[in-house]
């Protein structure tokens, strides 16, 4: 039998946190380890816990999330996290990418959705809720067009073609099915586009797509 999942749940409104661990430690499959109220409390309960997912607040008080995601990524190999907001603004989704995280979900998601997205941002997969997607696609339309670098020239239509279904946040599965190649396929070209871009995980692999201008509105 699997390990469970383990996660660390960084949020300054308690209540908050305490139904999320209610939620979590009643799913199969996954546990919470600790919890912490401040970004600077995160960092140090992370670097104790060593946690396989962190849920990360972007506004908390001794350090934002947004810090605190980076001190974490940086520190931690294997550690990711996915943040949970009620905000959408540009800034944060794109500062949080930045720093590190793996996803961005909002805290109006469903119980089912924030559950999957662990198990997701677990197994490696980026995961945007629809609205920051479509923020993002906004964000760099409204920019210059972005320099295509030569490594981004360098992909094969296939692989180009799943970099910008990762960055519209589809999973293996419906990768898997909107090209009609096997999950297998799908994961050997992941790994190559890893390797090609030089990007740490998925999410990186978003920030690219939407930099060299791959991915667009519609």
């Amino acid at each position: 039998m699997n390990a469970p999942i383990r996660v660390l749940i960084a949020d300054d409104q308690p209540l908050l946190r305490h139904s999320l661990a209610l939620l979590i430690d009643a799913t199969d499959g996954l546990t919470v380890v600790g919890q912490a109220g401040t970004g600077r409390e995160t960092v140090e309960r992370g670097r104790e816990l060593r946690p396989d997912v962190v849920l990360m607040d972007i506004r908390m008080p001794g350090g934002d999330g947004i810090e605190a995601t980076r001190q974490l990524t940086g520190l931690l190999n294997g550690t990711r996290v996915l943040v949970l907001s009620m905000f959408e603004l540009d800034e944060y989704v794109y500062a949080a990418l930045r720093a590190g995280a793996s996803g961005f979900l909002l805290k109006d998601a469903e119980p089912d959705q924030l559950l999957d997205a662990v198990r997701r941002t677990h197994r490696g997969e980026s995961l945007f809720a629809p609205r920051i997607v479509t923020r993002l696609v906004e964000h760099y339309l409204d920019r210059p067009t972005a320099h295509r670098s030569r490594s981004v020239d360098r992909l094969t239509e296939r692989e180009t073609e799943v970099l910008v279904l990762v960055a519209r946040g589809l999973s293996n599965d419906e990768i898997s099915a909107a090209l009609r190649i096997s999950i297998k396929t799908v994961k050997t070209h992941i790994g190559n586009l890893l390797a090609k871009l030089a990007a740490r995980d998925r999410a990186q692999l978003v920030i690219t797509a939407y930099e060299a201008g791959l991915v667009t509105a519609g």
